[in-house]
């Protein structure tokens, strides 16, 4: 206690001591004023800073802008690399094609030509394998789809390795999803021999398949040709078939899952096009025969082709005055490819106008 009074005396004794004068003088240090502008600025204004930046941007300005032309004004060197390669660079801009805004899908007469990415369902089989050696061979790049039901992978081994084709195993009956142009639907059972087979598989492929396609052209805006039959005029009374004859039909007969069910794909491609909007070709196809065929797939053709190839009688059924017109498979292509890139809609029966009773064809 008394070493804590002894310096609280101290200390008074110290605050008498300071003199009036500068106790009455003291003041606190006063406050910095801040600056009118940024800090970053001021040094750029300071030394004419911001006055070389701006000459020195303008001449790498100047630069940037007249190297191209002070390449291509000069005098070609080949022991100049540099003037080589820019006047490569300077070539390949120049053949570069102007982008067209073309609408997908809507591919105008005549331009066959153009590249195009294109899907093929049923593309293994026997119509359709000829159908993708076409499009392939002008230049379009080719998606086949197939199940392999019918269809042989033999039919399309010879495009294996080709960058411009590609080959899905997929069941039109399960949707897919693919960004294309057009889209040829071909997939479906088309002897009796397998219709019949799986008549249920046969329908569903015909409705469900179609249904899937037909949606697929709708959400990428896609063209869609249909590939129906000369089966849909059932037992015909008129020969030959012209499109506007209905048919005469039976919707309950052992055929009636591969008849009817190209009606109703027919029915569904015509309702997409009036309701939706959506690009539709319908071709209705009549007998065909050509490399590729199924020797055992029942249709009249193969059939006596087999028969020959075995040296066995050909078999006629009835009377044998039942007619037909048979085309060659390559026609039958070529007619679906410019159906394709025409304008017109359909049904177009695609055929040999000419007709044979299957008595004339034996012989």
């Amino acid at each position: 206690m008394k070493q804590l009074h002894k310096q609280a005396s101290v200390n008074q004794r110290r605050d008498e001591e300071i003199p009036s004068n500068l106790a009455s003088t003291y003041s606190p240090k006063a406050l910095k004023h801040p600056r009118s502008l940024p800090r970053s600025i001021n040094y750029l204004f300071k030394e004419q800073r911001l006055l070389f930046i701006l000459v020195g941007i303008l001449i790498g300005s100047t630069f940037f802008i007249l190297q191209p032309t002070l390449y291509r004004l000069g005098p070609s060197d080949p022991n100049n690399p540099t003037t080589s390669i820019s006047r490569s660079f300077s070539t390949a801009h120049d053949l570069v094609p102007k982008p067209t805004h073309a609408k997908v899908g809507r591919v105008p007469v005549g331009l066959g030509k153009r590249r195009l990415r294109i899907v093929v369902t049923g593309g293994a089989g026997f119509v359709g394998s000829h159908l993708v050696d076409k499009l392939l061979d002008r230049g379009n790049d080719v998606i086949v789809i197939d199940n392999f039901f019918t269809g042989r992978k033999d039919n399309l081994v010879h495009h294996f390795g080709n960058p411009r084709f590609e080959l899905i195993r997929h069941d039109v009956v399960e949707p897919i999803l693919l960004e294309v142009d057009q889209i040829y639907h071909l997939a479906c059972p088309a002897s009796p021999v397998h219709y019949k087979y799986n008549p249920v598989k046969t329908i569903k492929t015909n409705v469900m398949g179609t249904l899937n396609m037909l949606g697929l052209a709708k959400r990428i805006g896609a063209r869609f040709l249909l590939t129906s039959t000369s089966e849909v005029y059932g037992d015909p009374l008129e020969h030959p078939q012209k499109e506007t004859y209905w048919g005469n039909v039976n919707p309950i007969g052992e055929r009636s899952c591969y008849d009817e069910g190209k009606r109703t794909a027919e029915t569904l491609a015509m309702d997409y096009h009036r309701g939706a909007d959506v690009e539709v070709r319908i071709a209705r196809i009549f007998n065909t025969y050509g490399p590729r065929m199924c020797l055992d797939d029942g249709r009249v053709v193969s059939n006596f082709v087999a028969q020959a190839i075995r040296r066995q009688p050909l078999t006629v059924y009835g009377d044998g005055k039942q007619t037909r017109s048979f085309q060659y498979v390559s026609d039958l292509v070529n007619g679906l490819v410019a159906l394709m890139d025409g304008e017109h809609v359909g049904p177009f029966n695609l055929g040999n106008p000419g007709e044979f009773t299957m008595l004339e064809l034996a012989e």
